[in-house]
C-alpha cells in the first residue's frame, strides 16, 4: 500500500512540475485531425500536368463531403501549431474545390462563381467548429496573420492556371514544414509561373499583391528558397536584377 501511495504522489508531482494537472483541454491539445480521406481524393484526382479532375471530383462528391464533416466537427484551436496549420490549409483547398463543384461544369474561372457586388472568396461557405466563414476569413484572418509564413502561398489553391499546383496530398503537422519546402521550390522553378532571363526576374503577380509577407524582398526570398542552380545564379546577379511581374490566369486549372 505504501508503495502504491508513493507512486500516486510521484505521479501527481510531476504533473505539477510539468505545468498543471491532467486535464481534458490538455488531452484535445494533442489531438490530429484525420486528412486521409482528403488525401486519398487529391492523389486520386490530380492530373499528370498538375491540373485537377473536377469532373472525377464530382463523381466522388460525397467522399469529399464527408471528409467536409470532419473539418467542420474539429476544434482546431486545441490543435499544435503545426497541426493547426495544416488543418486550415486543407481546409482552404478543401473549400475551393467544393466551391467549384457548386457551379461544375460550366465554370470556366473561379471568379466566375463570385458576383457584380461580391467575389466567391467573400461566400460564407466554409462551416468549422460552428462557425460560417468565407475562403478569405481562412486566408487573411488566420493562415497570414497567425502563422506569418509566407510559404503557405504555395500551398493553398485557388483553383486558376496561375495558381501554385494543388499538392497531390494532404498537408499533415508531422511534415508541413518539408512539404512547404517542397510546395515552395516546386513553384519557385516552375517555368510557367517564375523564370530567370538575363538580369530580369519574371516572377508571379502573388509576389505584388503580398509583397508585405516576402518582407518586400522577392530575389531575398527566392535566394532562400531556390534550389541550387537557380539560387547561385540569382546571387551572382542580386545587385542588378530587376524583377518583373507576369499577368495572372485565372482560368480554371483543371477539367
Amino acid at each position: 500500500m505504501k508503495r502504491i501511495q508513493y507512486l500516486s504522489l510521484h505521479l501527481i508531482a510531476v504533473f505539477i512540475v510539468a505545468g498543471g494537472f491532467f486535464t481534458p483541454e490538455t488531452a484535445w491539445s494533442m489531438e490530429t485531425v484525420d486528412h486521409s480521406l482528403f488525401d486519398s481524393l487529391l492523389k486520386q484526382h490530380f492530373l499528370p500536368d498538375g491540373n485537377v479532375d473536377y469532373q472525377g471530383f464530382q463523381k466522388d462528391e460525397a467522399r469529399l463531403d464527408s471528409y467536409l464533416t470532419v473539418l467542420e466537427q474539429a476544434a482546431p484551436d486545441t490543435l499544435s501549431r503545426n497541426e493547426k496549420f495544416a488543418f486550415y490549409i486543407n481546409a482552404y483547398n478543401a473549400w475551393t474545390i467544393k466551391l467549384i463543384l457548386s457551379g461544375y461544369p460550366g465554370v470556366e474561372s473561379i471568379k466566375d462563381l463570385g458576383s457584380f457586388f461580391s467575389s466567391p472568396w467573400k461566400k460564407k461557405i466554409v462551416r468549422i467548429n460552428g462557425k460560417v466563414m468565407t475562403l478569405d476569413d481562412i486566408e487573411h484572418a488566420i493562415l497570414r496573420p497567425e502563422f506569418k509564413d509566407p510559404r503557405v502561398h504555395f500551398a493553398i489553391n485557388c483553383a486558376s492556371k496561375s495558381c501554385p499546383v494543388l499538392r497531390p496530398e494532404a498537408y499533415t503537422g508531422s511534415r508541413l514544414d518539408s512539404q512547404l519546402d517542397d510546395a515552395t521550390g516546386n513553384f519557385l522553378h516552375d517555368p510557367q509561373h517564375n523564370y530567370l532571363k538575363g538580369n530580369d526576374l519574371y516572377v508571379s503577380s502573388i509576389f505584388k499583391w503580398f509583397g508585405e509577407d516576402f518582407q518586400n524582398d522577392i530575389v531575398g526570398f527566392f535566394i532562400r528558397h531556390a534550389r541550387e542552380k537557380l539560387r547561385s545564379d540569382l546571387i551572382g546577379k542580386k545587385q542588378s536584377i530587376k524583377v518583373r511581374y507576369l499577368d495572372y490566369d485565372w482560368s480554371l486549372n483543371g477539367k
